[in-house]
């Protein structure tokens, strides 16, 4: 039995801390919001971001950030990626060297360009910090439906163990030491998962879900790869596996999103409906400012970038995807 602190009551947070609960760990779950943890703590339900998914008993909360952090074996980190740094910053006294962190929120900071763990890693230098990530609704771990993860560390020591902190008869856990392309992965099918719910709501149909998912993931591993990424990561869980999942699903708030943006809505009227963080907006202009850096052609994102920021018509953007100048799918021999 491990002792565990879960550093966010977000939907995601609280579907792990149940999880890792019911895996037979101490775990408490820290929340800033004094009115969220009351909540918790009386109906053992998060009654607004996973309503009908009970926590067990054994599961504590509180607000007191030292209490949740101190002689922890393993923190999760499970804020909102706009609120990685601020927390992580809060945290930098409290955590101990070597304590190990895990990463499970997904986003690029838009004025940095570094990756959440890059982040976590300025900020407490001593911590050991590692990622999860893959194709994993919270809504559908909190009813134990068979899910599967890859966990990113430097070591695979560190790795090792968080597998199997997290593996469950429900919930498959892999390992991998590509961390960098975990995480572009995770944050860029936000974005992608933006367009194909902007197509949902133009009307358009499954034949263009797929031209954005295939399309979407060789943008993706293109700048993943010129960043360091292995290019097999992005065929994998956090890759192409989390791109379904967040393009297909009505979980998906980056679809929902979109799909309200497709029907004419502004950006800000859709975050505002959805009435949780869509996290590809946070991401768009990151993952834009990277393919500027590393030279990569990414159509997708730049279209995004247009409807969410500079007013373009959606309509408009798809018609310029599809009026693009002719391109081969792979290199012809010479």
């Amino acid at each position: 039995m491990a002792k565990i602190g879960v550093i966010g009551a977000g939907s995601w947070g609280t579907a792990l801390a149940r999880l890792l609960t019911n895996n037979g760990h101490d775990v408490i779950m820290w929340s800033i919001i004094e009115d969220e943890i009351a909540m918790l703590k009386s109906e053992h339900e998060h009654k607004d971001k996973l309503p009908g998914v009970k926590l067990p008993e054994t599961l504590t909360f509180t607000t007191d950030l030292q209490e949740a952090v101190a002689g922890k074996e393993l923190l999760v980190l499970a804020v909102p990626s706009a609120f990685t740094r601020s927390t992580a910053h809060s945290m930098k006294e409290l955590v101990t060297r070597d304590q190990i962190i895990v990463n499970v929120a997904k986003g690029i900071e838009e004025d940095s360009l570094m990756t959440l763990s890059q982040i976590i890693e300025q900020e407490i230098p001593q911590a050991t910090v590692a990622v999860l990530s893959g194709p994993s609704h919270a809504e559908e771990v909190g009813k134990d439906m068979p899910t599967t993860c890859v966990v990113g560390a430097a070591r695979r020591e560190t790795a090792e163990y968080i597998q199997n902190i997290f593996m469950s008869p429900y919930f498959r856990v892999y390992t991998s030491p590509d961390v960098l392309g975990i995480e572009v992965g995770a944050a860029l099918k936000n974005v992608v998962a933006l367009a194909a719910g902007i197509a949902d709501g133009l009307g358009c149909g499954d034949n263009t879900k797929a031209a954005l998912i295939t399309r979407g993931i060789a943008e993706i591993a293109r700048l993943g790869t010129a960043m360091g990424g292995k290019y097999e990561t992005f065929a994998g869980l956090s890759g192409i596996g989390d791109l379904i999942v967040t393009c297909a699903s009505m979980h998906s708030r980056n679809r929902r999103a979109g799909i309200l943006i497709g029907k004419g809505a502004t950006m800000e009227e859709a975050m505002a409906e959805v009435k949780m963080v869509v996290e590809g907006v946070y991401s768009a202009k990151a993952a834009r400012a990277l393919a500027k850096k590393y030279k990569i052609d990414m159509p997708i994102i730049t279209e995004v970038n247009e409807v969410l920021f500079e007013n373009k018509p959606a309509k408009e953007a798809l018609t310029d995807i599809m009026s693009r100048d002719k391109k081969s799918e792979l290199a012809w021999e010479a």
